[in-house]
C-alpha cells in the first residue's frame, strides 16, 4: 500500500500545490538553483517532499516581499527560520494553509495538531474554520480534481479537521440553550456524504443559543417527518455538495417542500449545488444560502 502514497511530484503538481506557475519555477531553477529536480530516462522534471516544502517556504517569502535573487543566496536552513520569523498571527493563515498540506502529503498527524495548536493559541475556532478551514478545503477540492492529490489525502485531512470541529461543538452541547423560538435540524440527502460544511453548521448554530439536532449524511425526506411530531418550529436545513445531481435537485426541493413546510417549518439550503435550484417558485418558508457566512448571518 505504501507505494500508492505520492511522494514524487511533477512541475505541474507543485504549481498547483503553491500556486507559482510552472513557468516561473522553471525561471527560478535555470537562473537561481532553488531546486534540484531528479529526472526521468525522457527528461521530465519530478520532485520530492523537501523541494515542495522549500518551494511553499519560498513562497510565503516572496509573498512578503523578499527577493526571489536574494533567497537564492541564503544557505538551506536559513530559509525555514526567515519563515518562523515571518509568520504572525497577522499572516498566519497562509503559513497555517502550506503546514495543513504539508501535514497531508506527509500523512503527518503531529504536523497538523502543532500547527491547529499554534493557532488555537491566538485565534477562536470560529476564526480558524473561517480563515484557513475553508480555503483549506476549497483548495483541496482543486487539488483533488486536478490529481494533485489521492482521496487518501484528502480523506486523512478531512477527518483530522472532523476532529476538531466534534470536540469544539461539544463544548458547546454541554451548555444551556438560550434561544427557544425554533429549533434546527441538520441533515444531508440520500448519498451526500460531504459532511464538513453541515458539521460546521451546526457548531454555528450552538454557539448561537439554539438547541440542534444533528442527523448526518444520507437521510431520507420521510424520516425527517418524525421530527415534526416532537418539535414545533422547525428549521430542517440541509448542506447540498453533489448531490441531489443538478437535474434532479428542484424536484427534490419541491418533494421537501410538499412533505415537510407549514407554517412552522422552514427549509434552508447552502452548499455548491444552490445555484441550480430554481429561486423564481420558491415558498417564503425556503432560503436560499450563497455561503455558510450568508447562513449564519441568518440565524
Amino acid at each position: 500500500m505504501i507505494n500508492n502514497i505520492k511522494s514524487v511530484f511533477s512541475i505541474k503538481d507543485l504549481e498547483n500545490l503553491s500556486g507559482i506557475k510552472a513557468h516561473t519555477i522553471r525561471i527560478w531553477e535555470k537562473r537561481y538553483d532553488i531546486l534540484q529536480p531528479m529526472r526521468t530516462d525522457t527528461n521530465i522534471r519530478l520532485y520530492d517532499l523537501a523541494s515542495l516544502q522549500k518551494l511553499l517556504n519560498i513562497t510565503l517569502l516572496h509573498d512578503y516581499g523578499y527577493k526571489i535573487s536574494k533567497i537564492a543566496t541564503y544557505p538551506q536552513e536559513k530559509i525555514p527560520s526567515l519563515v518562523r520569523e515571518i509568520i504572525s498571527t497577522k499572516n498566519a493563515k497562509n503559513h497555517a494553509i502550506s503546514a495543513f498540506k504539508m501535514a497531508m502529503m506527509n500523512f503527518d498527524q503531529e504536523l497538523f495538531f502543532n500547527t491547529y495548536n499554534w493557532l488555537i493559541a491566538e485565534k477562536s475556532f470560529k476564526e480558524i474554520f473561517h480563515q484557513v478551514f475553508i480555503p483549506l478545503m476549497n483548495e483541496l477540492g482543486l487539488l483533488w480534481q486536478s490529481d494533485t492529490i489521492t482521496p487518501a489525502h484528502e480523506h486523512f485531512v478531512s477527518y483530522l479537521i472532523k476532529q476538531k470541529l466534534l470536540v469544539n461543538t461539544e463544548k458547546l452541547q454541554v451548555l444551556k440553550q438560550t434561544k427557544f423560538d425554533k429549533i434546527f435540524v441538520l441533515s444531508l440527502p440520500m448519498n451526500e456524504i460531504h459532511e464538513l460544511g453541515l458539521m460546521y453548521l451546526n457548531y454555528e448554530i450552538l454557539l448561537n443559543g439554539y438547541k440542534t439536532i444533528y442527523l448526518g449524511e444520507s437521510m431520507p425526506i420521510e424520516n425527517l417527518k418524525d421530527l415534526k411530531k416532537h418539535f414545533n418550529s422547525i428549521v430542517f436545513v440541509s448542506y447540498l455538495t453533489v448531490q441531489p445531481d443538478r437535474d434532479s435537485i428542484n424536484e427534490y426541493v419541491t418533494k421537501m417542500t410538499d412533505e415537510l413546510v407549514d407554517d412552522s417549518t422552514e427549509l434552508w439550503f447552502t452548499g455548491r449545488l444552490v445555484e441550480f435550484i430554481n429561486k423564481e417558485e420558491l415558498s417564503d418558508k425556503i432560503s436560499i444560502f450563497d455561503s455558510i457566512s450568508e447562513l449564519i448571518e441568518q440565524i
